[in-house]
């Protein structure tokens, strides 16, 4: 098992598709949510999906409680989300990101760190057993009016055996 840092765009995606993250710490031993990340995900207002998921998995992960000093190099690049999640991870010494922009992911793997994203953990769930169908929760992604690259999407599901 691994430990995980996470973005809101993948915590945002992994609910559309599942409706729930309460298996995510059955592929990942040790979650980490920056506290940036989570305000991100509270400004969503109470109540909101993403809350609600996170509620259910609470004493599963660890969420940062105050601010970070982030690296003004990250800063200029990146929005607070993605610069705090590559900073958490360094400071962390935890070695995966799941990171959904393209400038998030070229700065992660610039600092040395995995990348993965929604579909790479989505992908993950599938060969455990955890979801029946990566192409139901793609369309249940596009439902809820997240962006996937159709070669992105195409290239998944045939690594998911499903095309």
């Amino acid at each position: 098992m691994h430990s995980l840092v996470i973005n809101t765009g993948p915590i945002i995606a992994l609910v559309a598709a599942t409706e729930t993250i309460e298996w995510l710490p059955t592929l990942y031993n040790r979650i980490l949510i920056p506290y940036e990340v989570f305000q991100e995900i509270e400004a969503g207002g109470p109540g909101n999906p993403e809350i609600l998921a996170l509620s259910s998995i609470k004493n599963l992960v660890l969420i940062g409680n105050e601010k970070a000093d982030l690296p003004h190099a990250l800063l200029h690049e990146l929005d607070l989300g993605e610069a705090s999640v590559i900073h958490s991870a360094i400071l962390n010494q935890i070695d995966t990101v799941a990171i959904d922009e393209k400038a998030g992911r070229r700065l992660a793997r610039i600092n040395g760190l995995k990348v993965t994203g929604s579909l790479g953990i989505l992908l993950k769930a599938k060969r455990h057993g955890i979801i029946p169908s990566l192409g139901d929760c793609i369309t249940r992604m596009r439902n809820h009016g997240i962006w996937i690259a159709s070669d992105l999407v195409t290239a998944s599901l045939r690594q998911a055996y499903e095309v």
